[in-house]
């Protein structure tokens, strides 16, 4: 026996819309792709699926209508020109962060090409701090190959999705705090990037249940005024980079200007500038370090 596809999805996506699930069509589309054991761009080929299939996927329904996230549900999250693994004890990685890889991606390219051609013999050093899933760090390194990307990551659980993630990348991998990490780097990175968490405390009710019961607390929440991971960064990456390396750190769309300002009062940075994501919200702040 089989099931036609457009009623089940018609009848997924009402149930997850019902609930408040921001995005039902698609996410009952990954879902079903996900049940039938197809990439979802073949979905729109897809007419019917065998009753086992239909049964599983009504069961991935019913747990995405208590908002287990997406990627939970999958085992897999997109990132770029990735997919990486990711579950209960990581934080999935979000949209927004792609622009901020991308950029980074972008300041390192050129000192890539300069090694190619012979022009120089210093091959980029980056590193992540708080990699989480390790999806940025892969991202740099399978982007630009050859870069030397160092991944930091203090919580054991999620180093064990990124170890699993970077295990075919030249990525290295350290579990350990951030503070004090890689002394042996110390002036010498090129790179310092991070989305560490930004969240205050007293805005957890706020949190979409996905984000604010499925993601490491770890991973969001960072004092009374969501920066103090933030402070930790900039004291670090002041201590990582060489002169004129790059400083790169998400933040929420609501600490543009603050984030910035933590940088400026560090004072070992110039060119403090701030970006926007694609839906042009204020997302991640770069400079400069002082020669």
């Amino acid at each position: 026996m089989s099931k036609a596809v457009r009623p089940l999805l018609l009848s997924a996506a009402g149930q997850l819309r019902e609930v408040g699930v921001t995005s039902p069509e698609q996410d009952a589309r990954q879902l079903l792709a996900y049940a039938a054991g197809i990439e979802l761009a073949r979905l729109p080929l897809l007419d019917a699926v065998e009753d086992a299939q239909a049964s599983h996927f009504q069961t991935l329904i019913n747990k995405r209508a208590r908002r287990i996230p997406l990627q939970h549900l999958t085992g897999r999250a997109y990132f770029r020109y990735l997919e990486v693994e990711v579950g209960p004890g990581v934080f999935v990685p979000r949209p927004e962060t792609e622009v901020m890889t991308g950029w980074a991606i972008e300041q390192l390219r050129p000192m890539v090409y300069a090694v190619t051609r012979g022009q120089s013999r210093h091959l980029p050093v980056t590193v992540e701090l708080g990699t989480g899933s390790g999806a940025v760090a892969k991202a740099i390194a399978t982007e630009l190959t050859g870069t030397r990307v160092h991944a930091v990551e203090v919580s054991e659980e999620a180093a064990a999705y990124a170890a699993r993630n970077l295990a075919d990348t030249t990525v290295e991998l350290y579990v350990e705090d951030m503070i004090g990490a890689l002394p042996e780097l110390s002036g010498t990175v090129d790179l310092v990037i991070a989305n560490p968490p930004y969240i205050p405390l007293d805005a957890f009710e706020s949190v979409v249940p996905e984000v604010r019961d499925h993601d490491p607390a770890l991973a969001l929440f960072s004092g009374q005024d969501g920066l103090d991971a933030i402070r930790v960064v900039v004291s670090e990456a002041g201590r990582l980079l060489r002169p004129t390396g790059l400083l790169c750190i998400e933040h929420a769309d609501v600490q543009g200007e603050s984030a910035q300002q933590i940088v400026i009062q560090h004072g070992g940075f110039a060119g403090v500038r701030d970006h926007s994501d694609l839906a042009g919200r204020p997302r991640f702040v770069t400079a400069i370090h002082r020669a």
